[in-house]
């Protein structure tokens, strides 16, 4: 597929305009409604209906869905940037090949068995029921079709409350997974969105008494209101994940690895590279690199200016978030060649573009007597969220020693932060990292509840 931006731009529209169709049958997008407690009460009823599905049935739906986000990567990628303004499109056109590839299905759903004298025990994992999930603007229909595969692999139907910035790609990919399940003979409606999603159809969504378990991916606002709903809340926030580099790393490789990781997809993934920590000693050679990598070195001038226009009013402006860094220079009057890709500067780790998440591709370098120092600069910046970390070394014992230190749900070594995710390294796919209610990388048991089958003294035939 190769769409221009005039095609993507009458796409995004139609699709808004089939969202305001109402009961217009032939303009509806399927799984999409008005009303909440409508949304809700579908969901309901699809969900009895994939209850009695197969797992074999089961998979056939997600293999579907996973071809349907092949088909479509770049439209959902192309609508995303356009809708949100952030990001990049290539990525993110790579990031729903990912998913579509990477994200565990009915394979991560196992049984435990114990079988001896005194009978047949089996724990399976059985649905939760009707799930509802809260999505960002920043991986819209990313997220929404990880979870869809996950929830559906555990026997889930889904209730969505996408974020209101990305309505539209949101509900293309909801659209997406009915169209999947229908083709496939499953039931229609297994996930289910709203036309106009707002903090209130969120807030019906979790005081539903159908609804047992609530999936939040995004800031630590949402993730605290999901925590304080009296349900069971799984909760994807903040992070800012700091990458450490010691004197033993490979450092031209540490640097090429940096820059590749923090600008992927304009540094919007909570997993990314947000500042730098490293050993004195070998700041200069890093930074050297970093500018070979194409990045380019802000006076003490132009960060002040960057702060105000990034920091307004010391609150993170939002039309700043997920531009490439040249976009970002532009805006406080600096003109670039081409090739800059990341913007650096060294600082205190105070400074306020060192400290805070921007999402943005920004890094910040602080500077470490030893590794001793930097372990505990990186402890600070990380802010004990327990979310990613990095670090770029050939000390065996300097590694280990961080990856306890800083306890996240993630720590990549000598490798970009997107290898955590399978892409460029093992493992499976995710874009809801639950570090603040432990979890971490979801998955399709994540989405499950155990339950224990007993038959005493029948069964073992031994």
């Amino acid at each position: 597929m190769d769409l221009s931006e005039t095609q993507v731009k009458d796409i995004v529209r139609k699709v808004l305009l089939q969202m305001e169709a109402g009961n217009r049958e032939d303009k509806k997008l399927s799984g999409i409604f008005t009303d909440m407690n409508d949304a809700i009460e579908a969901s309901i009823k699809a969900q009895k209906v994939m209850q009695r599905l197969s797992v074999d049935s089961r998979e056939k739906i997600i293999s579907n869905i996973r071809k349907k986000t092949l088909e479509n990567a770049e439209l959902l990628a192309r609508m995303g940037v356009e809708e949100t303004g952030m990001g990049n499109v290539g990525h993110k056109i790579l990031k729903h090949q990912l998913l579509a590839e990477k994200t565990p299905g009915t394979e991560d759903i196992t049984t435990t068995a114990w079988s001896g004298d005194r009978g047949l025990t089996l724990v399976e994992m059985g649905p939760f029921g009707v799930i509802g999930a809260i999505t960002p603007c920043t991986n819209p229909s990313e997220t929404i079709l990880c979870n869809s595969i996950g929830m559906i692999a555990g026997g889930n139907t889904v209730v969505f409350n996408p974020h209101p910035a990305a309505i539209g790609v949101s509900n293309l990919a909801v659209h997406i997974v009915n169209e999947a399940s229908k083709e496939a003979g499953g039931p229609e409606n297994i996930a289910v969105s709203l036309a106009k999603p707002t903090l209130a159809s969120g807030d019906i969504m979790m005081k539903h008494k159908s609804i047992p378990l609530i999936v939040a991916t995004g800031g630590p606002g949402v993730v605290t209101t999901v925590l304080s709903s009296g349900k069971r809340g799984i909760g994807a926030g903040a992070g800012n994940p700091p990458v450490l580099v010691d004197e033993t790393a490979d450092i031209k490789k540490a640097a090429a690895d940096i820059v590749n990781g923090a600008t992927f997809d304009n540094n919007l993934p909570c997993i990314a590279e947000k500042e730098i920590v490293a050993v004195s000693s070998i700041v200069d050679e890093l930074t050297h690199y970093l500018i070979e990598n194409g990045c380019y070195v802000i006076s003490r001038e132009e960060q002040d200016r960057l702060t105000a226009l990034v920091l307004k009013d010391n609150k993170l402006n939002r039309k700043c978030v997920g531009k490439d860094a040249r976009t970002l220079l532009g805006m406080v009057g600096i003109n670039t060649p081409e090739n800059i890709r990341c913007i650096i500067f060294e600082g205190e780790k105070e400074h306020p573009l060192i400290a805070e998440e921007l999402m943005m591709p920004i890094l910040g370098i602080v500077r470490a007597a030893d590794i001793d120092d930097a372990i505990e600069k990186a402890l600070w910046l990380e802010h004990g969220n327990r979310h990613s970390a990095h670090m770029h070394s050939t000390n065996v014992n300097h590694l280990t020693r961080f990856g306890k230190a800083i306890d996240t749900a993630i720590f990549v070594k000598n490798a970009p932060s997107y290898a955590a995710l399978g892409f460029g390294g093992e493992g499976y796919c995710t874009f809801t990292i639950a570090s603040r209610t432990g979890e971490g990388l979801t998955s399709a048991r994540t989405f499950t509840k155990q339950r224990r089958c007993v038959m005493a003294d029948s069964l073992c035939i031994r």
